[in-house]
Protein backbone atom coordinates (compact mmCIF):
# COMPACT_ATOMS: atom_id res chain seq x y z
CA UNK A 1 0.00 0.00 0.00
CA UNK A 2 3.11 2.20 -0.04
CA UNK A 3 2.35 3.31 -3.82
CA UNK A 4 -1.19 3.51 -3.12
CA UNK A 5 -2.45 7.37 -3.96
CA UNK A 6 -4.40 8.34 -0.92
CA UNK A 7 -7.85 7.92 -2.39
CA UNK A 8 -7.01 4.65 -3.57
CA UNK A 9 -6.86 3.97 0.05
CA UNK A 10 -9.95 5.34 1.20
CA UNK A 11 -11.61 3.37 -2.42
CA UNK A 12 -9.86 0.17 -1.58
CA UNK A 13 -11.63 0.16 2.21
CA UNK A 14 -15.11 1.36 0.55
CA UNK A 15 -15.16 -0.98 -1.69
CA UNK A 16 -13.39 -4.17 -0.39
CA UNK A 17 -17.84 -5.93 0.20
CA UNK A 18 -17.76 -5.38 -3.55
CA UNK A 19 -14.60 -7.79 -4.05
CA UNK A 20 -16.42 -11.02 -4.85
CA UNK A 21 -18.45 -9.55 -7.69
CA UNK A 22 -15.24 -8.38 -9.37
CA UNK A 23 -13.52 -10.10 -12.64
CA UNK A 24 -10.31 -11.76 -12.29
CA UNK A 25 -7.03 -11.52 -13.47
CA UNK A 26 -3.44 -12.96 -13.35
CA UNK A 27 -0.39 -11.05 -14.11
CA UNK A 28 3.54 -12.13 -13.78
CA UNK A 29 6.25 -9.96 -12.57
CA UNK A 30 9.01 -12.23 -14.63
CA UNK A 31 12.80 -11.92 -14.17
CA UNK A 32 14.90 -12.76 -16.66
CA UNK A 33 19.09 -12.80 -17.86
CA UNK A 34 20.03 -9.86 -20.43
CA UNK A 35 22.63 -10.16 -22.57
CA UNK A 36 24.85 -8.68 -20.60
CA UNK A 37 24.23 -11.16 -17.83
CA UNK A 38 22.03 -8.83 -15.60
CA UNK A 39 18.66 -9.19 -13.81
CA UNK A 40 15.80 -7.57 -15.59
CA UNK A 41 11.67 -8.13 -15.41
CA UNK A 42 9.27 -7.02 -18.07
CA UNK A 43 6.70 -4.73 -18.15
CA UNK A 44 4.14 -3.99 -21.00
CA UNK A 45 2.50 -0.50 -22.40
CA UNK A 46 -0.65 -1.22 -23.40
CA UNK A 47 -2.78 -0.30 -26.45
CA UNK A 48 -4.65 2.92 -26.56
CA UNK A 49 -8.47 1.90 -26.45
CA UNK A 50 -11.37 2.61 -24.95
CA UNK A 51 -11.23 1.87 -21.03
CA UNK A 52 -9.28 2.77 -17.98
CA UNK A 53 -6.18 1.23 -18.82
CA UNK A 54 -5.73 2.80 -21.77
CA UNK A 55 -2.10 3.26 -22.60
CA UNK A 56 -0.89 2.26 -18.91
CA UNK A 57 1.95 0.54 -17.80
CA UNK A 58 1.30 -2.77 -16.56
CA UNK A 59 2.53 -6.62 -16.22
CA UNK A 60 1.91 -9.16 -18.78
CA UNK A 61 -1.17 -11.41 -17.85
CA UNK A 62 -5.04 -10.27 -18.19
CA UNK A 63 -8.52 -11.91 -17.29
CA UNK A 64 -9.46 -15.33 -16.30
CA UNK A 65 -11.11 -17.55 -18.71
CA UNK A 66 -13.14 -20.67 -18.17
CA UNK A 67 -10.33 -23.25 -19.65
CA UNK A 68 -8.13 -21.90 -17.25
CA UNK A 69 -7.43 -24.41 -14.49
CA UNK A 70 -6.86 -21.41 -11.63
CA UNK A 71 -5.42 -18.16 -11.86
CA UNK A 72 -1.60 -19.27 -11.77
CA UNK A 73 -2.39 -20.69 -15.05
CA UNK A 74 -4.38 -17.21 -16.49
CA UNK A 75 -0.83 -15.29 -15.66
CA UNK A 76 1.14 -18.02 -17.11
CA UNK A 77 -1.15 -17.99 -20.16
CA UNK A 78 -1.37 -14.78 -21.04
CA UNK A 79 2.05 -13.67 -20.56
CA UNK A 80 3.00 -16.30 -23.06
CA UNK A 81 0.24 -14.46 -25.53
CA UNK A 82 0.78 -11.34 -24.77
CA UNK A 83 4.91 -11.43 -24.85
CA UNK A 84 5.37 -14.67 -26.37
CA UNK A 85 7.66 -16.70 -23.26
CA UNK A 86 6.65 -20.35 -23.41
CA UNK A 87 4.96 -20.68 -19.59
CA UNK A 88 7.32 -24.08 -19.99
CA UNK A 89 10.12 -21.69 -19.49
CA UNK A 90 8.63 -19.83 -16.35
CA UNK A 91 9.35 -20.86 -12.79
CA UNK A 92 6.75 -19.72 -10.74
CA UNK A 93 8.45 -18.43 -7.13
CA UNK A 94 5.50 -17.45 -5.51
CA UNK A 95 1.83 -15.45 -5.73
CA UNK A 96 1.89 -11.96 -4.45
CA UNK A 97 -0.85 -10.17 -2.53
CA UNK A 98 -3.98 -9.51 -4.21
CA UNK A 99 -5.03 -6.47 -5.70
CA UNK A 100 -8.62 -4.84 -6.08
CA UNK A 101 -9.09 -2.17 -8.70
CA UNK A 102 -12.01 -0.04 -8.73
CA UNK A 103 -11.97 1.84 -11.52
CA UNK A 104 -11.95 -1.15 -13.63
CA UNK A 105 -13.44 -3.75 -10.91
CA UNK A 106 -10.91 -6.53 -10.93
CA UNK A 107 -9.23 -8.40 -8.44
CA UNK A 108 -5.35 -8.90 -10.14
CA UNK A 109 -3.77 -12.01 -9.12
CA UNK A 110 0.36 -11.53 -9.55
CA UNK A 111 2.55 -13.96 -9.31
CA UNK A 112 6.63 -14.00 -9.42
CA UNK A 113 8.49 -15.62 -11.56
CA UNK A 114 11.69 -16.28 -13.41
CA UNK A 115 13.18 -17.54 -16.94
CA UNK A 116 16.29 -19.17 -17.15
CA UNK A 117 17.00 -17.58 -20.61
CA UNK A 118 16.86 -13.90 -22.52
CA UNK A 119 13.48 -14.04 -23.90
CA UNK A 120 12.70 -13.15 -27.63
CA UNK A 121 9.65 -11.42 -26.70
CA UNK A 122 7.00 -11.61 -29.70
CA UNK A 123 4.54 -8.82 -28.36
CA UNK A 124 0.90 -9.38 -29.17
CA UNK A 125 -0.10 -6.43 -31.34
CA UNK A 126 -3.77 -5.98 -30.40
CA UNK A 127 -3.34 -5.78 -26.73
CA UNK A 128 0.47 -4.68 -26.30
CA UNK A 129 2.25 -1.24 -27.48
CA UNK A 130 5.85 -2.16 -26.75
CA UNK A 131 7.83 -4.04 -24.10
CA UNK A 132 9.41 -2.20 -21.62
CA UNK A 133 12.86 -4.49 -20.10
CA UNK A 134 13.95 -2.71 -16.84
CA UNK A 135 17.20 -3.53 -15.01
CA UNK A 136 16.64 -4.47 -11.52
CA UNK A 137 19.60 -2.06 -10.29
CA UNK A 138 17.45 0.78 -11.71
CA UNK A 139 14.62 -0.59 -10.18
CA UNK A 140 15.87 -0.55 -6.81
CA UNK A 141 17.70 2.85 -7.27
CA UNK A 142 15.42 4.96 -4.69
CA UNK A 143 15.99 7.82 -7.53
CA UNK A 144 12.86 5.69 -9.26
CA UNK A 145 10.69 6.27 -6.76
CA UNK A 146 8.70 9.55 -7.75
CA UNK A 147 5.61 11.66 -7.05
CA UNK A 148 3.76 12.33 -10.02
CA UNK A 149 0.30 14.74 -11.10
CA UNK A 150 -1.73 12.35 -13.28
CA UNK A 151 -4.99 12.49 -15.09
CA UNK A 152 -6.92 9.35 -16.27
CA UNK A 153 -10.15 8.96 -17.65
CA UNK A 154 -11.67 8.93 -13.97
CA UNK A 155 -9.62 11.32 -11.92
CA UNK A 156 -8.32 14.68 -12.93
CA UNK A 157 -4.88 16.16 -11.38
CA UNK A 158 -4.44 13.09 -9.17
CA UNK A 159 -0.95 12.91 -7.10
CA UNK A 160 -0.15 9.36 -7.02
CA UNK A 161 3.44 7.75 -5.75
CA UNK A 162 4.96 5.62 -8.61
CA UNK A 163 8.13 4.60 -10.70
CA UNK A 164 9.82 6.03 -12.93
CA UNK A 165 11.20 3.39 -15.18
CA UNK A 166 12.82 3.75 -18.32
CA UNK A 167 11.20 7.02 -19.45
CA UNK A 168 7.68 5.41 -18.10
CA UNK A 169 5.75 6.61 -15.09
CA UNK A 170 4.16 3.26 -13.63
CA UNK A 171 1.56 4.32 -10.95
CA UNK A 172 -1.39 2.51 -9.50
CA UNK A 173 -2.21 -1.11 -8.95
CA UNK A 174 1.24 -2.17 -11.50
CA UNK A 175 3.54 0.36 -8.51
CA UNK A 176 1.86 -1.43 -5.73
CA UNK A 177 2.48 -4.86 -6.62
CA UNK A 178 6.07 -3.19 -7.29
CA UNK A 179 6.37 -2.32 -3.77
CA UNK A 180 6.06 -5.10 -2.85
CA UNK A 181 8.20 -6.66 -4.95
CA UNK A 182 10.86 -4.48 -3.93
CA UNK A 183 10.12 -4.99 -0.24
CA UNK A 184 11.06 -8.88 -0.64
CA UNK A 185 14.03 -7.97 -2.72
CA UNK A 186 15.29 -5.95 -0.41
CA UNK A 187 14.69 -8.20 2.42
CA UNK A 188 16.54 -11.23 0.94
CA UNK A 189 19.48 -8.81 -1.01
Amino acid sequence: MKMAPMERLVELKRLAQNKSNANKAGVMVLFYPSLSNHTQFVLILRKTYRGVHSGQVGFPGGRYELQDRDLLNTALRETEEEVGIPRSQMNVIKQLTEMYIPPSNFVVYPYLGTTDINPKFVLQEDEVESIIEVDLNHFLDDNSIISKKITTSYALDLDVPAFQLNGHVVWGATAMILSEVRHLLQKTL
